[in-house]
Formats: C-alpha cells, structure tokens, sequence
C-alpha cells in the first residue's frame, strides 16, 4: 500500500520561557546602536535570521504595523516578539531587557556620570554609528530579496524611497506605506495565499478591545485628573503618557513634544535638556529611554521614582495600541485582499529603510573613504561571513577609535 503525502501544515513557533528573551534583549540591549532603523536590522539578524522565531514575511509584516502605530516602533516589534515567543511575560521580557541597559545609563548621566569626551570618546561614537550603517544596510539587502521579489514590489519600494526623500515632512512615512498597501491591493494579488507566524493569537479580542479603550481612556483622563488633583507626579505621568501616545515613528521625532512639555513648562532647563539628548545618542537600545533621564532630572518627579514614571509613561501607549490592534489584524489578514495589501505595505517598508539608509543614516555618518572601506567591511562581515552583529560592533568602534587618534 503506498502511503499518502501528509498534508502541509504551518510550522508554528516554538514557545520559549520569559527568562530566555529577557537573556536575548538584554544583549541587544547592550548593543544596539543607532537608532530604531538600525533596531530593526539588529532584530531581523537576530530573530529573523539566526534564531528563526519568525519568518521574513511575518516580520515584515509586523514591522509594516508599527510604522502604521504610534509609539517606538522598533520597541513595539521587539514587545511584539517577546510576546509571540514567550507570551505577555516574554513581551514584558523583551521590554525590560532591551529598554533597562539605556534606561540606567541615562539615569548615571542624570546623576552626574561623566560623559564620552576627547578623541577617544568621539572616535568610539563614530564608530559605533558606522556598525549603525552596516545593520541597516544588511537589513534592506535582506529584507529587498525576500519581500521585493518581482517588479511589482521593487516598484512600490523604489517609490516609497522616492516620497520619503523628497519629502520633508514626518507623516511621508505614513504616505508611503498606505500607498504601498493601496498598490499591493492593485499589483500583488495574484501570489498564493501565504500563512504568517501567530503573534495577533495570542491576544484575544476581549484584551485588544480593553488595550484600546485603556489607550483612549488614559489620554482623554489623564489630563482632567491632573486639573482636578494638581499632582505633580500626575502631572509628570501625563505629560509622558502624551508624547508617546502623539508620536508616528518613534525616535527623533518625539524630542519636540517632550522639549515642550518639559521645557516649557519650566521642569527642565534647555541646557541639561539638550545635554541629556547629547547623551542618548551615545548609548544603546531604544532613544524612548531619554524618558528616564527627563524623568530622573525634572521638578514633578525627581530621581529613580521619575525616571520609572517616564519610562512607564512614554512606552504603555504604544503598546496598549499594539496590543489593541493586534488580534483584529491577525485576522483581517487572511484575507487575500489584505495579504495583497500587506505585501505592498511590506515593500514600502523595505523602500523606507532604504530611503532612512541614505538619510539619516549614511548622510549624518560617512565622513570619509576610510568611513566607507570600514561600512563595507562591517558589511560583508554580516552578510558573507554572517558574524555575530556585536564582532561588527566592536571592529567598527576599534576604527572609530584609531582613526581619532591616527586619522
């Protein structure tokens, strides 16, 4: 009798524990440089490729929803998962790890710790922005050949490129990808339907439906209990709470609103301000973490109870909306119309880390030749020899470091 082919199925992925992505995060934690773009290279090598906790498709996927969100984009896919792999105690994992590394950093720098200056310092800092460069753009290299695979797709990408670099103003972004899902909707529907890892099943709707109304809830009373009791620390909670609940994009983008909620009202100086921004850019993990520093230094609430209230304050919006959309997503997208929405937005994702690859990225970073001879070792490092990403960390600060004092 000849037996019968077994029927494919969808390999799901295999559970893990809270302790071991809070081990995983902790690391990327310590060596994450260079902003959320560059967070999101680090996590596709790490997760994507070296581990295997998800496929390409499904962290394209994810990462096409958090653009769409507001909050820490890169903060919100790594919260997404630790949530697929070890359920809401890994997404609180995955959270902790990666945010505490910067988180106390910033709070040492708050209580007086001296900063990177001289040679050696800057050479270190540039250093470490040219590994920033070789992540990302092993990231869109990797990403291109796996979610831009036909014409259809590289043409959405090249175009999301196109209005993100052309354009000055933060909501582009946002153009690009619902453009990109618009024109996946009219191009990219004649793939298969494809099967995607289940980090939305693991919410149920009744906890999306309670996350969304804690979101709107928190935004809409924060601020009346804070005319009604005239606390301080409310007060401190709500103005954090805002920032990161306003914010597309994450990063740089959300030093405005917190300067003027800060600044503004006379809890922090200018200087110690700017001074604090200064130093988040020398550190790893998410630049939410400035929250801590804020927090740590502001008259509300001083010290380790303020820089817990910032951080708190500034990540929960983003991921009460995450946690809200997540299981209505997970189901709209078994839709063949949805998945053919789905791998536009996940081309116009590729087309923005391209765009963010040249600028910010290349532009404030590339100085020189010998810049470009260590990027493209760094480079190939990553992509031919597949290295570990903190041997590429540590090469890069190295040249940093001798082209400061040899340069």
């Amino acid at each position: 009798m000849i037996a019968q082919p077994k029927p494919l199925t969808t390999q799901q992925p295999r559970s893990g524990t809270p302790r071991e992505v809070l081990g995983v995060f902790f690391k990327l934690g310590l060596t994450c440089f260079g902003g959320p773009i560059a967070h999101l290279g680090y996590f596709r090598d790490e997760f994507v490729v070296r581990r295997g906790w998800l496929d390409e498709q499904s962290y394209g996927d994810l990462v096409g929803l958090c653009q769409f969100l507001p909050g820490p984009a890169s903060s919100q896919v790594g919260f997404a998962i630790g949530l697929l792999r070890a359920g809401y105690l890994g997404a609180l994992a995955a959270w902790t790890g990666f945010t505490l590394p910067s988180a106390l950093a910033l709070v040492l720098f708050a209580y007086g710790a001296a900063a990177l200056d001289g040679a050696v310092g800057t050479g270190l800092l540039h250093g470490l922005k040219l590994t920033a460069v070789a992540i990302v753009a092993q990231a869109v290299w990797g990403m291109s050949r796996q979610l831009c695979p036909d014409r259809e797709r590289a043409t959405i990408a090249v175009a999301a490129a196109l209005i993100v670099l052309l354009s000055a103003m933060p909501i582009a972004q946002l153009g690009a990808i619902a453009l990109g899902g618009m024109a996946g909707m009219l191009w990219c529907r004649s793939d298969a339907l494809q099967h995607f890892g289940d980090v939305g099943a693991r919410v149920s709707r009744s906890v999306g439906v309670a996350a969304l109304l804690g979101f709107v809830m928190l935004l809409v009373g924060l601020p009346l209990i804070t005319r009604i009791t005239e606390s301080p620390i409310v007060a401190a909670f709500d103005a954090f709470y805002r920032s990161g609940a306003l914010v597309f994009g994450g990063g740089h983008v959300v030093l405005p609103l917190l300067r003027d909620a800060f600044v503004g009202p006379g809890w922090v100086s200018d200087d110690a301000f700017l001074a604090g921004y200064g130093a988040a850019q020398a550190v790893p993990g998410p630049l939410f973490s400035f929250a801590a520093y804020l927090g740590a230094i502001s008259a509300p609430a001083a010290g380790l109870a303020g820089a817990a209230i910032g951080l708190v304050g500034i990540f929960l919006p983003g991921f009460l909306i995450l946690l809200g959309v997540l299981p209505f997503w997970h189901g709209l997208r078994h839709y063949p119309a949805a998945q053919a929405m789905m791998r536009g937005v996940n081309a116009a994702v590729v087309g923005l880390l391209g765009a963010a690859l040249y600028s910010p990225v290349w532009t404030s970073t590339i100085r020189s030749t010998a810049d470009v001879a260590v990027t493209l070792i760094g480079f190939a490092l990553l992509t031919i020899w597949r290295v570990p990403p903190l041997i590429v960390v540590a090469f890069s600060a190295a040249a940093g470091i001798a082209g400061a004092l040899f340069g």
